[in-house]
């Protein structure tokens, strides 16, 4: 499940050096953990496509779940992997915070209605005011809150609190008759919902394209293998294919992934109705391009910074350079470690993978 890095997990990564310079190889190692959008990688190897893909260009990737997610982002940043899922958030704040060079490689999708603030019975945003909110201090939950809290004119100082709560514990954090507000994802959100005093007053969807869920690699490694980039790119794009169809062969793929995540076929599709998955590689590649990517990438930099978790010392939000397609660039131009990378989804626009 997706979780940004505790403060444990920051002082961690920053003992961490850069890998050093990357250079031509034939095996690989990506990991991946679990979270609806990034499903499809478990049933990459799984079912073969991944490894019929690597073949085609000489090539061996192996691809490991994680059970924790912080761990496969530290993992990643300390060289024992050339690629992982990851959230933008976290990929800013772990890897290329720490001055590894990180490409996001694949746009996969944004949350759009899997994270949620939920309350109890008739309270609204504006009722948070003297209110302890439950959640996983530091992740995604924290940047919604502080989305939420954005619209209803209040700021982190005006609740009683955040109290850190892990994801395993949340359903029975929420069952507590002194917890009145919690911020999560799914599919503790669903669960949680189905208490009758449940209600989501503000979700990812009223802030669609922040939460983004990316496959991320090291850049060097990128550079000097293009073709880890293309076969990752293009069993990717042959499972997006499957996840969309209605096929006996689709049905089969979405069956699998769910049964993987610990849910069934209508749990697994409800929680792919509220992801905006980039099934066609040109939404990714438009998406990416989009100027919006940097004004939104630009408030993730400055929540981070607020939260003392963009890099060791950083000195304003700006510590960190992040380049998007066209060569546009936030942040230090002169620390450009993390970037948006179009040139292989285009390549899977074009049939040309």
């Amino acid at each position: 499940m997706r979780k940004a890095m505790t403060l444990a997990a920051l002082a961690a990564t920053t003992m961490i050096a850069a890998p050093a310079t990357a250079q031509e190889k034939d095996s690989f190692r990506v990991a991946w953990s679990i979270y609806v959008g990034w499903m499809p990688w478990g049933y990459l190897e799984e079912s073969g496509i991944m490894d019929a893909w690597a073949e085609k260009y000489g090539i061996d990737v192996e691809i490991v779940q994680i059970n924790d997610y912080v761990e496969s982002i530290n993992q990643y940043t300390a060289g024992a992997f050339d690629g992982v899922s990851v959230t933008t958030m976290d990929a800013l704040s772990i890897p290329a915070g720490g001055g590894v060079d990180t490409t996001a490689l694949i746009v996969g999708d944004y949350s759009n209605g899997n994270d949620a603030l939920i309350v109890k019975g008739e309270l609204g945003l504006a009722d948070l005011a003297g209110k302890p909110v439950n959640l996983v201090e530091l992740s995604v939950s924290h940047y919604l809150l502080a989305r939420a809290l954005d619209e209803a004119g209040l700021s982190e100082a005006d609740l009683a609190g955040v109290v850190n709560t892990s994801d395993a514990d949340m359903i029975a954090a929420f069952a507590a008759p002194e917890v009145e507000a919690v911020v999560t994802w799914n599919p503790l959100v669903s669960t949680i919902l189905e208490d009758p005093e449940a209600k989501a007053v503000f979700t990812s969807a009223d802030i669609p394209g922040e939460i983004i869920d990316l496959m991320a690699v090291n850049t060097e490694t990128l550079a000097a293998n293009p073709n880890f980039g293309r076969a990752l790119v293009g069993a990717w794009y042959e499972v997006m294919a499957l996840l969309a169809a209605d096929s006996p062969e689709g049905v089969a793929a979405r069956e699998a992934m769910a049964e993987a995540s610990g849910t069934d076929l209508a749990g697994f599709e409800a929680q792919l109705a509220s992801t905006e998955m980039f099934i066609d590689p040109a939404e990714a590649v438009a998406f990416a391009a989009d100027p919006a990517l940097a004004e939104t990438m630009t408030g993730v930099a400055e929540f981070l910074f607020d939260k003392g978790i963009l890099g060791t010392g950083a000195p304003s939000a700006d510590f960190v350079g992040i380049a998007y397609p066209g060569g546009a660039v936030t942040g230090d131009e002169a620390n450009v470690k993390l970037r948006f990378d179009t040139e292989y989804m285009q390549m899977a626009a074009d049939g040309a993978l």
